[in-house]
């Protein structure tokens, strides 16, 4: 009875220890696989962390983050940056009653002509355009002007000469004689210009000179009646890039450091805004200037207002109105100037303009583009309401004359 007993013992014992050793075998094998199949880790060096962190920064971080575009923006037009200083000399008014023969006898006669002169000052920026010494500024920097010093950013200084002067587009171009080796400022197109798009402004504002600013075009096609300046006709470039009283002249940069605009400032009172003028308008102005020393402006000579059938059902339901307006879309005739174009051919106070040549009018601004566009001495078949009927009137454009 014993043997049957230990020969099942001795079976359960090879069981288990056959059970054990395909264990034993399973784990080696596994241990012999797994390194086989992975990878060691990788040992993170500094540059490896340097490249981590830069692939972690947004597109935003990391241009903000590096000012190396705008650098190298400022350094390709620096040069031909220059600061503009300007000297005028009036005299004052002699008061009436100078001129009365009893203040006369106890004073003498060489008391009102002893009258004291005074010199203004003013500072501008601009930026040369030809090699050969012409400046682009503004028309307000260098108007009126019985000195004008441009001084370059290597600290020379020349005498400008100002060859023309534009004060509808605010616009100017000045000659100085340096040779035929000056910096010049790359020109770009501010057609290509995006609501968005970096905006680096560089001038002398404060009398700060060499001074950069960094913003981005906030709006495009900002008009001139929009800016509160009505005596312009301009669609300007709007910027958050700081633009103050010495900036007026200065180029606005994209981030390529081409010149898409000319900074003015306008505004005193505008914080955080600033407008420049296009540069191909400028351009367009810049080569009138240069060959006729002047640019002709076409007119109608109306004041008007941009006209919506709200804005008309506003006033008509107003009992203290003079005037019962149309509820319609067009440009209100507010006001019309004497002798003008538009008296001559039969506008009146009150008339709603409907169309210019065809073409349907809807905005003030829409109006003085046709009329900007239009050639001197040119007639336009301008449609007109006036209370329920239309009229067809034929107006001939005729040069505006500048305010001086």
């Amino acid at each position: 009875m014993r043997f049957p007993k230990i020969s099942r013992s001795l079976r359960q014992l090879s069981t288990h220890v056959l059970a054990i050793a395909l264990g034993v075998v399973l784990a080696v094998s596994t241990l012999q696989v797994l390194p086989s199949q992975a990878e060691p880790a990788p040992t993170i060096t500094a540059l490896d962390t340097s490249n981590l962190i830069a692939q972690q920064q947004s597109p935003a971080t990391a241009a903000i983050g590096s000012t190396s575009f705008v650098t190298a923006a400022v350094n390709r037009v620096g040069s031909a940056v220059v600061r503009i200083d300007t000297e005028r000399t009036i005299t004052r008014r002699v008061d009436p009653f100078l001129e009365d023969p009893f203040f006369r006898r106890f004073f003498g006669d060489g008391f009102s002509q002893q009258m004291p002169s005074e010199q203004l000052r003013g500072l501008g920026s601009g930026f040369i355009i030809d090699k050969s010494g012409l400046v682009l500024t503004n028309a307000h920097v260098v108007d009126k002007a019985d000195k004008v010093t441009v001084r370059l950013k290597d600290g020379r200084t020349f005498e400008g000469k100002v060859q023309g002067i534009d004060e509808v587009t605010d616009l100017a171009v000045v000659k100085i004689n340096a040779g035929n080796d000056l910096p010049v400022a790359p020109l770009g197109s501010s057609s290509n210009v995006q609501v968005g798009d970096w905006a680096i402004a560089v001038g002398n504002p404060l009398g700060f000179d060499n001074t950069v600013t960094l913003g981005i075009i906030s709006t495009l096609k900002r008009s001139s009646a929009q800016v509160g300046i009505s005596d312009k006709r301009l669609d300007f470039i709007q910027t958050d890039a700081a633009i103050n009283p010495g900036n007026s002249g200065g180029p606005l940069l994209n981030g390529q450091g081409e010149v898409i605009g000319i900074n003015t400032a306008i505004r005193p009172d505008a914080m955080g805004i600033g407008f420049a003028i296009p540069i191909d308008k400028a351009k367009a102005i810049a080569a009138q200037l240069q060959r006729d020393g002047k640019v002709a402006h076409p007119y109608l000579g109306v004041q008007m207002l941009t006209l919506t059938p709200e804005l008309a059902k506003q006033n008509n339901t107003d009992p203290n109105s003079p005037i019962q307006i149309p509820e319609i879309n067009g440009v209100f005739v507010m006001r019309v100037v004497p002798n003008s174009p538009a008296a001559s051919a039969g506008i009146r106070r009150g008339d709603v303009i409907l169309q210019v040549d065809g073409k349907a009018i809807t905005s003030a601004e829409q109006l003085q583009n046709v009329v900007e566009d239009s050639r001197l001495g040119q007639v336009l078949q301008v449609k007109v309401q006036r209370g329920n009927q239309t009229q067809q009137l034929s107006v001939r454009t005729a040069e505006l004359q500048n305010a001086s």
